[in-house]
Protein backbone atom coordinates (compact mmCIF):
# COMPACT_ATOMS: atom_id res chain seq x y z
CA UNK A 1 0.00 0.00 0.00
CA UNK A 2 0.82 3.38 -0.79
CA UNK A 3 2.38 5.72 1.98
CA UNK A 4 -0.12 8.72 0.80
CA UNK A 5 -3.01 5.94 1.12
CA UNK A 6 -5.42 5.18 3.78
CA UNK A 7 -7.90 2.20 4.25
CA UNK A 8 -11.58 3.82 3.97
CA UNK A 9 -12.61 1.85 6.57
CA UNK A 10 -15.59 2.51 8.88
CA UNK A 11 -13.87 5.17 10.85
CA UNK A 12 -13.09 7.33 7.77
CA UNK A 13 -14.98 10.28 7.37
CA UNK A 14 -13.28 12.54 10.11
CA UNK A 15 -15.15 10.82 13.06
CA UNK A 16 -15.21 12.53 16.14
CA UNK A 17 -13.13 10.74 19.23
CA UNK A 18 -15.60 9.74 21.93
CA UNK A 19 -16.20 12.68 24.25
CA UNK A 20 -14.95 15.44 22.00
CA UNK A 21 -18.31 16.06 20.79
CA UNK A 22 -20.30 18.93 23.47
CA UNK A 23 -23.43 16.99 25.36
CA UNK A 24 -26.82 17.25 23.46
CA UNK A 25 -28.94 19.88 24.86
CA UNK A 26 -31.15 19.45 27.54
CA UNK A 27 -34.42 20.27 25.10
CA UNK A 28 -33.66 20.28 21.34
CA UNK A 29 -37.25 22.24 21.10
CA UNK A 30 -35.20 25.42 22.32
CA UNK A 31 -34.39 27.95 20.05
CA UNK A 32 -31.12 29.87 21.52
CA UNK A 33 -31.88 33.63 20.73
CA UNK A 34 -28.62 34.65 20.32
CA UNK A 35 -28.35 32.15 17.10
CA UNK A 36 -31.69 33.25 15.59
CA UNK A 37 -33.18 36.21 14.83
CA UNK A 38 -35.80 38.22 16.89
CA UNK A 39 -38.81 37.06 15.41
CA UNK A 40 -38.20 33.46 15.27
CA UNK A 41 -40.34 31.69 18.24
CA UNK A 42 -41.89 27.99 18.27
CA UNK A 43 -45.52 27.32 18.90
CA UNK A 44 -46.28 26.17 22.60
CA UNK A 45 -48.71 23.19 21.22
CA UNK A 46 -47.53 21.62 18.31
CA UNK A 47 -43.98 23.08 18.16
CA UNK A 48 -43.93 24.72 14.79
CA UNK A 49 -41.64 27.37 14.67
CA UNK A 50 -42.73 31.14 13.14
CA UNK A 51 -40.51 33.86 11.95
CA UNK A 52 -42.02 37.58 11.16
CA UNK A 53 -45.74 36.02 12.24
CA UNK A 54 -45.62 33.27 9.91
CA UNK A 55 -45.06 29.34 10.11
CA UNK A 56 -42.45 27.79 8.65
CA UNK A 57 -44.93 24.97 7.06
CA UNK A 58 -46.46 28.00 5.56
CA UNK A 59 -43.79 29.51 4.01
CA UNK A 60 -42.07 25.96 2.69
CA UNK A 61 -45.81 25.38 1.17
CA UNK A 62 -45.62 28.78 -0.46
CA UNK A 63 -42.05 29.47 -1.97
CA UNK A 64 -40.64 26.00 -1.91
CA UNK A 65 -37.50 24.06 -0.19
CA UNK A 66 -34.35 25.07 -0.16
CA UNK A 67 -35.38 28.75 0.84
CA UNK A 68 -32.92 31.30 2.74
CA UNK A 69 -35.81 32.60 4.59
CA UNK A 70 -34.79 36.75 5.51
CA UNK A 71 -36.00 38.26 8.93
CA UNK A 72 -36.49 42.25 7.61
CA UNK A 73 -37.10 43.55 11.13
CA UNK A 74 -34.42 41.61 12.55
CA UNK A 75 -32.31 43.48 9.72
CA UNK A 76 -33.64 46.70 10.11
CA UNK A 77 -32.82 46.55 14.31
CA UNK A 78 -29.53 45.76 13.49
CA UNK A 79 -28.36 48.46 11.16
CA UNK A 80 -30.09 50.74 13.58
CA UNK A 81 -27.55 49.20 16.28
CA UNK A 82 -24.86 50.09 14.19
CA UNK A 83 -25.58 53.44 12.74
CA UNK A 84 -26.77 54.42 16.72
CA UNK A 85 -23.71 53.04 18.31
CA UNK A 86 -21.38 55.08 16.12
CA UNK A 87 -23.68 58.17 15.88
CA UNK A 88 -23.44 60.89 13.77
CA UNK A 89 -19.66 61.60 13.73
CA UNK A 90 -19.09 58.33 11.81
CA UNK A 91 -19.80 56.32 9.15
CA UNK A 92 -21.41 53.39 8.92
CA UNK A 93 -20.72 50.77 5.77
CA UNK A 94 -22.44 48.00 5.11
CA UNK A 95 -20.57 45.47 3.40
CA UNK A 96 -22.28 44.46 0.05
CA UNK A 97 -20.46 41.34 -0.20
CA UNK A 98 -22.30 39.66 2.65
CA UNK A 99 -25.28 39.69 0.65
CA UNK A 100 -26.67 42.07 -1.41
CA UNK A 101 -29.86 42.61 -3.43
CA UNK A 102 -32.16 45.99 -4.39
CA UNK A 103 -34.63 44.89 -1.21
CA UNK A 104 -31.93 45.59 0.90
CA UNK A 105 -29.91 48.30 -0.71
CA UNK A 106 -33.57 50.26 -0.06
CA UNK A 107 -33.14 49.13 3.60
CA UNK A 108 -29.97 50.47 4.10
CA UNK A 109 -30.66 53.63 2.56
CA UNK A 110 -33.98 54.35 4.70
CA UNK A 111 -31.95 53.29 7.79
CA UNK A 112 -29.32 55.87 7.43
CA UNK A 113 -26.21 53.46 6.08
CA UNK A 114 -23.75 53.31 3.59
CA UNK A 115 -22.63 50.27 1.37
CA UNK A 116 -19.09 49.02 0.06
CA UNK A 117 -19.40 47.39 -2.89
CA UNK A 118 -16.04 44.85 -4.59
CA UNK A 119 -17.44 44.82 -8.09
CA UNK A 120 -18.99 46.56 -11.43
CA UNK A 121 -22.06 43.92 -10.81
CA UNK A 122 -22.34 45.02 -7.08
CA UNK A 123 -21.79 49.03 -7.77
CA UNK A 124 -25.09 48.09 -10.26
CA UNK A 125 -27.11 46.58 -7.68
CA UNK A 126 -27.07 49.28 -5.23
CA UNK A 127 -27.30 52.53 -7.75
CA UNK A 128 -30.17 50.64 -9.40
CA UNK A 129 -31.75 50.45 -6.17
CA UNK A 130 -31.24 54.43 -5.37
CA UNK A 131 -28.25 53.85 -3.03
CA UNK A 132 -26.94 57.73 -3.48
CA UNK A 133 -23.12 57.07 -5.55
CA UNK A 134 -21.78 59.33 -2.64
CA UNK A 135 -22.42 57.18 -0.18
CA UNK A 136 -21.15 53.88 -2.11
CA UNK A 137 -17.50 53.22 -1.45
CA UNK A 138 -15.26 51.00 -3.97
CA UNK A 139 -13.32 47.92 -2.65
CA UNK A 140 -10.89 45.15 -4.72
CA UNK A 141 -6.98 44.05 -4.82
CA UNK A 142 -7.56 43.96 -8.85
CA UNK A 143 -9.83 46.27 -9.97
CA UNK A 144 -10.43 46.66 -14.04
CA UNK A 145 -9.72 49.84 -15.90
CA UNK A 146 -13.76 49.06 -16.68
CA UNK A 147 -14.70 49.22 -13.43
CA UNK A 148 -12.34 52.12 -11.82
CA UNK A 149 -14.38 53.85 -15.16
CA UNK A 150 -17.40 53.04 -14.21
CA UNK A 151 -17.12 54.37 -10.41
CA UNK A 152 -15.46 57.08 -11.00
CA UNK A 153 -18.09 57.98 -14.13
CA UNK A 154 -21.04 57.06 -11.37
CA UNK A 155 -19.94 59.61 -8.71
CA UNK A 156 -18.85 57.03 -5.93
CA UNK A 157 -17.77 58.82 -2.66
CA UNK A 158 -14.86 56.70 -1.91
CA UNK A 159 -12.31 54.18 -3.57
CA UNK A 160 -10.05 52.21 -1.94
CA UNK A 161 -6.80 51.57 -3.28
CA UNK A 162 -4.92 48.67 -3.24
CA UNK A 163 -1.85 48.73 -4.95
CA UNK A 164 0.64 51.32 -6.61
CA UNK A 165 -0.30 50.41 -10.01
CA UNK A 166 -4.08 51.42 -9.17
CA UNK A 167 -2.90 54.85 -8.10
CA UNK A 168 -1.47 55.40 -10.84
CA UNK A 169 -4.12 53.68 -13.27
CA UNK A 170 -7.11 55.58 -11.09
CA UNK A 171 -5.54 58.97 -11.07
CA UNK A 172 -5.34 58.62 -14.69
CA UNK A 173 -8.82 57.80 -15.21
CA UNK A 174 -9.86 60.41 -12.93
CA UNK A 175 -8.12 63.15 -14.75
CA UNK A 176 -9.35 61.91 -17.93
CA UNK A 177 -13.12 62.57 -16.99
CA UNK A 178 -12.30 65.98 -15.28
CA UNK A 179 -12.40 64.92 -11.14
CA UNK A 180 -10.55 64.81 -8.68
CA UNK A 181 -11.54 60.87 -6.44
CA UNK A 182 -11.35 60.52 -2.86
CA UNK A 183 -9.54 57.42 -1.96
CA UNK A 184 -8.09 55.53 0.98
CA UNK A 185 -5.44 53.98 0.86
CA UNK A 186 -5.33 50.13 2.42
CA UNK A 187 -2.85 49.22 4.42
CA UNK A 188 -1.75 45.66 6.23
CA UNK A 189 -1.31 46.87 9.78
CA UNK A 190 0.28 43.36 10.69
CA UNK A 191 -2.15 41.96 13.48
CA UNK A 192 -2.99 38.29 13.73
CA UNK A 193 -7.07 37.82 13.53
CA UNK A 194 -8.04 34.91 15.33
CA UNK A 195 -9.61 33.00 12.56
CA UNK A 196 -9.64 30.76 9.38
CA UNK A 197 -6.72 31.61 7.31
CA UNK A 198 -8.86 32.07 3.94
CA UNK A 199 -10.19 34.47 6.35
CA UNK A 200 -7.32 36.82 7.70
CA UNK A 201 -6.77 39.88 5.73
CA UNK A 202 -3.95 42.05 7.84
CA UNK A 203 -0.99 39.71 7.78
CA UNK A 204 1.86 40.24 5.84
CA UNK A 205 1.62 37.06 3.48
CA UNK A 206 -1.65 37.52 1.30
CA UNK A 207 -2.87 39.24 -1.46
CA UNK A 208 -4.82 42.43 0.29
CA UNK A 209 -3.43 45.94 1.12
CA UNK A 210 -0.23 47.67 1.53
CA UNK A 211 2.39 46.54 4.36
CA UNK A 212 3.03 49.13 7.25
CA UNK A 213 5.69 47.60 8.37
CA UNK A 214 7.67 47.30 4.95
CA UNK A 215 7.42 50.59 4.33
CA UNK A 216 5.00 50.23 1.02
CA UNK A 217 1.90 51.94 2.94
CA UNK A 218 4.36 55.17 2.96
CA UNK A 219 4.87 55.07 -0.10
CA UNK A 220 2.04 55.08 -1.46
CA UNK A 221 0.93 58.00 0.61
CA UNK A 222 3.74 59.53 -1.19
CA UNK A 223 2.70 58.62 -4.36
CA UNK A 224 -0.71 59.22 -3.47
CA UNK A 225 -0.24 63.19 -2.29
CA UNK A 226 1.37 63.64 -5.82
CA UNK A 227 -1.71 62.71 -8.41
CA UNK A 228 -3.63 64.95 -9.61
CA UNK A 229 -6.58 63.00 -9.98
CA UNK A 230 -6.53 62.35 -7.15
CA UNK A 231 -7.54 63.64 -2.87
CA UNK A 232 -5.93 60.97 -0.53
CA UNK A 233 -8.38 61.55 2.68
CA UNK A 234 -7.49 58.63 4.54
CA UNK A 235 -6.39 55.24 5.40
CA UNK A 236 -8.33 51.49 5.38
CA UNK A 237 -7.68 48.82 7.55
CA UNK A 238 -8.84 45.52 7.59
CA UNK A 239 -7.86 42.46 9.41
CA UNK A 240 -10.17 39.66 8.39
CA UNK A 241 -13.47 38.03 9.44
CA UNK A 242 -15.79 36.41 12.21
CA UNK A 243 -13.58 37.67 14.83
CA UNK A 244 -14.89 37.74 18.47
CA UNK A 245 -11.38 38.88 20.31
CA UNK A 246 -11.41 42.69 19.28
CA UNK A 247 -7.77 43.38 20.85
CA UNK A 248 -6.67 43.22 17.32
CA UNK A 249 -8.65 45.91 16.17
CA UNK A 250 -7.65 48.09 19.43
CA UNK A 251 -3.81 47.45 18.19
CA UNK A 252 -4.91 47.71 14.58
CA UNK A 253 -6.40 51.00 15.56
CA UNK A 254 -3.02 52.11 16.95
CA UNK A 255 -1.14 51.44 14.53
CA UNK A 256 -3.51 53.56 11.83
CA UNK A 257 -3.17 56.20 13.91
CA UNK A 258 0.72 56.05 14.21
CA UNK A 259 1.13 56.11 10.26
CA UNK A 260 -1.60 59.74 10.27
CA UNK A 261 1.43 60.39 12.74
CA UNK A 262 4.13 60.18 10.04
CA UNK A 263 2.10 61.56 7.62
CA UNK A 264 1.32 64.78 9.18
CA UNK A 265 5.05 64.68 10.09
CA UNK A 266 6.25 64.09 7.02
CA UNK A 267 4.18 65.66 4.72
CA UNK A 268 2.40 68.38 7.13
CA UNK A 269 -0.91 66.45 6.10
CA UNK A 270 -3.33 65.63 8.29
CA UNK A 271 -5.67 63.40 6.96
CA UNK A 272 -9.62 63.59 7.63
CA UNK A 273 -10.55 59.63 7.59
CA UNK A 274 -10.18 56.15 8.43
CA UNK A 275 -11.73 53.42 7.52
CA UNK A 276 -11.49 50.37 10.39
CA UNK A 277 -12.96 48.03 8.40
CA UNK A 278 -15.42 44.83 9.55
CA UNK A 279 -15.01 41.43 10.05
CA UNK A 280 -17.20 40.95 13.51
CA UNK A 281 -18.04 37.84 14.06
CA UNK A 282 -21.77 36.30 15.10
CA UNK A 283 -22.89 33.64 16.97
CA UNK A 284 -23.10 30.59 14.23
CA UNK A 285 -23.71 27.98 17.21
CA UNK A 286 -24.39 28.35 21.35
CA UNK A 287 -20.53 28.67 22.61
CA UNK A 288 -19.67 32.02 19.92
CA UNK A 289 -19.97 35.34 22.32
CA UNK A 290 -20.09 38.34 19.61
CA UNK A 291 -19.58 41.36 20.79
CA UNK A 292 -22.45 44.27 20.48
CA UNK A 293 -22.47 47.21 17.99
CA UNK A 294 -22.15 49.42 21.55
CA UNK A 295 -18.83 47.78 22.63
CA UNK A 296 -17.20 48.02 19.36
CA UNK A 297 -18.08 51.76 19.10
CA UNK A 298 -16.90 52.84 22.55
CA UNK A 299 -13.44 50.37 22.36
CA UNK A 300 -12.62 52.30 18.71
CA UNK A 301 -13.97 55.65 19.35
CA UNK A 302 -11.73 55.52 23.05
CA UNK A 303 -8.13 54.50 21.56
CA UNK A 304 -8.55 56.84 18.32
CA UNK A 305 -9.11 59.82 20.40
CA UNK A 306 -6.68 58.74 22.86
CA UNK A 307 -4.28 58.12 20.65
CA UNK A 308 -4.93 61.06 18.33
CA UNK A 309 -4.60 63.04 21.50
CA UNK A 310 -0.96 61.82 21.99
CA UNK A 311 0.32 62.40 19.02
CA UNK A 312 -1.28 66.05 18.36
CA UNK A 313 -3.56 65.04 15.97
CA UNK A 314 -7.35 66.12 14.96
CA UNK A 315 -9.11 63.01 15.74
CA UNK A 316 -10.51 61.89 12.10
CA UNK A 317 -14.43 60.57 11.30
CA UNK A 318 -14.20 57.12 11.68
CA UNK A 319 -15.74 54.73 9.52
CA UNK A 320 -16.15 50.90 9.83
CA UNK A 321 -17.63 48.05 7.33
CA UNK A 322 -19.97 45.46 9.33
CA UNK A 323 -21.72 42.94 6.58
CA UNK A 324 -21.94 39.86 8.34
CA UNK A 325 -22.69 41.31 11.55
CA UNK A 326 -25.36 42.71 10.21
CA UNK A 327 -27.39 40.10 7.91
CA UNK A 328 -25.69 37.17 9.09
CA UNK A 329 -28.27 36.31 12.65
CA UNK A 330 -31.19 37.61 9.80
CA UNK A 331 -31.88 34.86 7.70
CA UNK A 332 -32.08 31.03 8.16
CA UNK A 333 -31.93 28.33 5.59
CA UNK A 334 -35.12 26.14 5.58
CA UNK A 335 -34.70 22.33 4.11
CA UNK A 336 -36.99 19.70 4.10
CA UNK A 337 -35.17 16.06 4.61
CA UNK A 338 -35.25 13.50 2.19
CA UNK A 339 -33.44 10.64 3.37
CA UNK A 340 -32.14 9.64 7.17
CA UNK A 341 -29.31 6.63 7.08
CA UNK A 342 -27.99 5.45 10.66
CA UNK A 343 -24.40 4.40 10.77
CA UNK A 344 -24.18 2.46 13.88
CA UNK A 345 -21.48 2.92 16.49
CA UNK A 346 -21.06 6.59 14.27
CA UNK A 347 -23.81 8.85 13.85
CA UNK A 348 -27.22 9.11 11.76
CA UNK A 349 -26.61 10.81 8.11
CA UNK A 350 -29.81 13.20 7.31
CA UNK A 351 -29.35 14.65 4.17
CA UNK A 352 -31.81 17.50 2.92
CA UNK A 353 -32.42 18.80 -0.46
CA UNK A 354 -29.59 21.66 -0.18
CA UNK A 355 -26.63 21.48 0.00
CA UNK A 356 -23.12 22.67 -0.96
CA UNK A 357 -24.74 25.00 -3.84
CA UNK A 358 -26.43 26.95 -1.42
CA UNK A 359 -23.61 27.33 1.68
CA UNK A 360 -20.21 26.33 0.57
CA UNK A 361 -18.90 27.54 3.87
CA UNK A 362 -18.89 24.37 5.65
CA UNK A 363 -16.96 22.78 3.18
CA UNK A 364 -14.66 25.40 2.48
CA UNK A 365 -14.02 27.23 6.36
CA UNK A 366 -14.85 24.46 8.49
CA UNK A 367 -17.63 26.76 9.20
CA UNK A 368 -20.04 25.36 11.73
CA UNK A 369 -23.25 25.67 12.46
CA UNK A 370 -26.37 25.14 14.18
CA UNK A 371 -29.86 23.10 12.90
CA UNK A 372 -33.02 22.39 14.16
CA UNK A 373 -36.35 20.88 13.52
CA UNK A 374 -38.44 23.80 12.97
CA UNK A 375 -42.00 21.52 11.29
CA UNK A 376 -43.23 19.99 14.86
CA UNK A 377 -41.72 19.52 18.66
CA UNK A 378 -40.47 16.32 18.84
CA UNK A 379 -40.00 14.63 22.64
CA UNK A 380 -37.44 12.13 21.38
CA UNK A 381 -34.21 11.12 22.29
CA UNK A 382 -30.88 13.43 20.74
CA UNK A 383 -29.20 11.64 17.49
CA UNK A 384 -25.63 12.25 16.90
CA UNK A 385 -26.13 13.56 13.30
CA UNK A 386 -24.27 14.86 9.91
CA UNK A 387 -26.72 17.25 7.77
CA UNK A 388 -25.47 16.74 4.26
CA UNK A 389 -26.80 18.17 0.80
CA UNK A 390 -27.78 15.89 -2.58
CA UNK A 391 -24.71 16.88 -4.33
CA UNK A 392 -22.32 14.24 -5.14
CA UNK A 393 -19.41 15.05 -3.44
CA UNK A 394 -18.68 13.45 0.56
CA UNK A 395 -17.50 17.14 1.57
CA UNK A 396 -21.40 18.08 0.63
CA UNK A 397 -22.16 18.66 4.44
CA UNK A 398 -23.85 21.49 5.49
CA UNK A 399 -23.56 20.82 9.29
CA UNK A 400 -20.80 18.72 10.61
CA UNK A 401 -21.93 17.83 14.11
CA UNK A 402 -25.36 18.32 15.39
CA UNK A 403 -27.76 16.16 17.87
CA UNK A 404 -31.32 16.00 16.14
CA UNK A 405 -34.56 14.27 17.10
CA UNK A 406 -33.85 10.51 17.06
CA UNK A 407 -37.54 10.12 15.44
CA UNK A 408 -36.61 12.69 12.55
CA UNK A 409 -37.97 11.58 9.31
CA UNK A 410 -38.08 12.40 5.62
CA UNK A 411 -40.75 14.84 5.04
CA UNK A 412 -39.01 16.37 8.09
CA UNK A 413 -38.68 20.45 7.26
CA UNK A 414 -34.53 21.79 9.29
CA UNK A 415 -33.70 25.15 9.22
CA UNK A 416 -29.88 25.95 9.13
CA UNK A 417 -30.29 29.59 11.38
CA UNK A 418 -27.33 32.63 10.79
CA UNK A 419 -27.23 31.79 7.00
CA UNK A 420 -27.80 35.23 5.75
CA UNK A 421 -24.53 36.28 5.32
CA UNK A 422 -21.80 34.64 2.33
CA UNK A 423 -24.51 31.75 1.83
CA UNK A 424 -26.73 32.92 -1.10
CA UNK A 425 -23.88 35.25 -2.42
CA UNK A 426 -21.46 31.75 -2.76
CA UNK A 427 -24.14 29.86 -4.31
CA UNK A 428 -23.73 28.13 -7.31
CA UNK A 429 -25.06 25.93 -9.44
CA UNK A 430 -22.88 22.93 -8.59
CA UNK A 431 -24.82 19.80 -10.38
CA UNK A 432 -26.81 22.46 -11.79
CA UNK A 433 -28.85 22.69 -8.98
CA UNK A 434 -31.21 25.90 -9.27
CA UNK A 435 -30.10 28.63 -6.79
CA UNK A 436 -32.88 29.02 -3.93
CA UNK A 437 -35.05 32.28 -3.51
CA UNK A 438 -34.31 35.04 -0.44
CA UNK A 439 -37.65 35.39 0.96
CA UNK A 440 -38.21 38.52 3.50
CA UNK A 441 -41.03 38.20 5.93
CA UNK A 442 -42.11 40.95 8.17
CA UNK A 443 -45.54 41.40 10.46
CA UNK A 444 -47.08 38.44 8.83
CA UNK A 445 -45.89 39.75 5.16
CA UNK A 446 -43.71 37.33 3.10
CA UNK A 447 -42.15 38.26 -0.05
CA UNK A 448 -39.77 37.21 -2.50
CA UNK A 449 -36.59 39.69 -2.74
CA UNK A 450 -34.94 37.31 -4.87
CA UNK A 451 -36.39 34.63 -7.09
CA UNK A 452 -35.75 30.68 -7.16
CA UNK A 453 -33.67 30.20 -10.32
CA UNK A 454 -35.17 27.74 -12.71
CA UNK A 455 -34.39 25.26 -15.59
CA UNK A 456 -35.19 28.46 -17.99
CA UNK A 457 -32.46 30.58 -16.32
CA UNK A 458 -29.66 27.73 -16.58
CA UNK A 459 -30.42 26.65 -20.50
CA UNK A 460 -30.82 30.57 -21.43
CA UNK A 461 -27.02 31.18 -20.34
CA UNK A 462 -25.86 27.69 -22.59
CA UNK A 463 -26.23 29.10 -25.99
CA UNK A 464 -24.90 25.24 -27.53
Amino acid sequence: MSRSAHPAGPRHGDVMPEGHFTAPPADLNTLDPKVWSRTVSREPSGGVVSVGGIDVLTLAEQFGTPAYILDEQDFRFRCRAWRDAFGPGADVYYAGKAFLSRAVVRWLHEEGLNVDVCSAGELTVALSAGMPADRIALHGNNKSTAELGYAVKSGVGHIVVDSFEELARLSWIAEQQGVRQKVLIRVTVGVEAHTHEFIATAHEDQKFGLSLSGGLAAEAVRRALTLDGLELVGIHSHIGSQIFDTAGFDVAARRVVGLLAEIKAEHGVELPEIDLGGGLGIAYTSDDDPREPAEIAASLTSIVQRECAAAGLTPPRISVEPGRAIVGPTAFTLYEVGTVKPLEGLRTYVSVDGGMSDNIRTALYDAEYSVALVSRRSDAEPMLSRVVGKHCESGDIVVRDAFLPADLAPGDLLAVPATGAYCRSMASNYNHALRPPVVAVSEGEARVIVRRETEEDLLRLDIG
